[in-house]
């Protein structure tokens, strides 16, 4: 039986963490896996568990995500179905931007309210992972909760990043703590399975993935001093609500930074990725595109995936994602890179074009060497650039590009000059 469940993406503040992906667009509208959007994950998750009324909440440059969301998710005249975008918005009641994930969710409250629904799926805008929803709900269901958390077994080092929690042999969760320094972690351990045991999984971090029945939850969002979920409504439910912990075994990863993003993105080339995206009970969905088969010549590819449209004439190519719309020049090696693509094709009278004594050719041209880089959309990079990311290079940001943690992230629609070296 279908569940009455409405669905709630957070799309997370300005992501400067992310910058500059995020510079232009908001969290979930960044890029991932070459075709897709972040947003894609979390909305795929769910309407793979059945759950098909989704409301994704957005403060901070949304028009990029609006976009996606319109052209993507179509059900039809006759469906009850939606993904629908609520942006901050300010009203005579709500004077203030979202202070918080809570504070997002309460402002918006009146509209989930236009809605019937007994169990309200809260859910992160930016993160990677592929789970059944059915299954955390039938949990919550079964042991009667009022709060349900995702929760992911992870290792004592991996534990201080996170939010831990402790439960009892029944699952439910007595304590919290943020954060937690290694001194104190000995007492946060929890019952985990056998095979998380012998991996050393031993303690149990918030996933950021709730569930809330209709009426706790309202009455939750009638507090408005509470601001946000992980730091308050959580930590002071577990003294006097029911809340359980659904243990997730599978990959999951928290795409907050540039260089989680990064990994996350390249760990996708691996033979066999944690993250699948070849799983036929997992589809992602995306924007329908139509556009032309990639065509390669010349070539020698490891390791890497090839979005549609492109055009690739490169010497080699290795461990790279090569996203929609893509030239890549003749003679030209990219290694542990990203390449976002374009959004457009240029005709030959665009191509011809000079600028300043420039020609904005979009894709990279030839004779390159691209190295542990992210080339954003809509970037024209000229012949013999080299661009070689790495530990050596200091964190920096300019007009052209940035630098984090060895990262050289190239900025939207730049235009790099033949000949420029990173």
């Amino acid at each position: 039986m279908k569940k009455n469940v409405l669905a709630i993406i957070l799309g997370g503040g300005q992501g400067s963490r992310l910058a500059p992906l995020t510079e232009n667009r908001s969290k979930p509208a960044v890029p991932v896996a070459g075709k897709y959007r972040l947003v894609d994950i979390p909305i795929s998750n769910c309407l793979n568990s059945d759950i098909d009324r989704i409301f994704v909440l957005t403060q901070f440059n949304s028009a990029s995500l609006n976009k996606h969301i319109k052209n993507t998710y179509n059900f039809g005249f006759f469906s009850e179905s939606f993904v629908d975008i609520l942006a901050a918005e300010l009203t005579p009641r709500s004077g203030t931007w979202f202070q918080g994930t809570a504070d997002a969710v309460r402002k918006c409250m009146h509209h989930f309210l236009n809605y019937p629904f007994d169990y309200a799926l809260i859910l992160s805008g930016d993160q990677l992972y592929q789970m059944d929803f059915n299954l955390m709900l039938d949990a919550h269901i079964k042991k009667g909760a009022d709060i349900t958390i995702a929760t992911l077994p992870v290792i004592a080092k991996e534990a201080p990043e996170f939010g831990i929690l402790k439960t009892d042999t029944k699952s439910i969760i007595k304590e919290f703590i943020e954060k937690p320094s290694p001194d104190v972690l000995p007492q946060w351990t929890s019952e985990v399975s056998d095979e998380m045991r012998h991996a050393g999984k031993n303690y149990l971090a918030s996933m950021g993935i709730y569930i809330f029945n209709r009426e706790l939850l309202i009455k939750l969002m009638a507090n408005e001093e509470t601001k946000d979920f992980g730091r308050e409504i959580i930590p002071q439910a577990i003294k006097d609500k029911k809340v359980l912990s659904f243990q997730y075994e599978g990959y999951w990863t928290d795409i907050g930074t540039i260089d989680s993003f990064f990994e996350a993105n390249l760990s996708l080339t691996d033979d066999i990725p944690k993250f699948n995206l070849f799983d036929n009970s997992n589809v992602i969905y995306t924007r329908a595109r139509m556009l032309p088969p990639s065509k390669i010549s010349g070539t020698t590819l490891e390791r890497t995936l090839i979005s549609d449209g492109c055009i690739i004439l490169a010497s080699r190519i290795e461990r790279s994602i090569i996203g929609i719309r893509s030239r890549v020049g003749k003679g030209t090696t990219v290694v542990n890179s990203i390449l976002m693509g374009c959004d457009y094709y240029q005709n030959l009278e665009e191509i011809n074009k000079e600028i300043g004594g420039t020609k904005r050719i979009l894709g990279v041209g030839e004779r390159c060497y691209i190295n542990n880089a992210i080339v954003d959309k809509n970037c024209a990079i000229g012949n013999d650039v080299r661009i070689n990311g790495g530990k050596h290079l200091q964190d920096t940001d300019n007009e052209l590009f940035a630098v984090k943690e060895g990262i050289v992230i190239i900025k939207k629609g730049t235009v790099i000059p033949d000949g420029f070296v990173i």
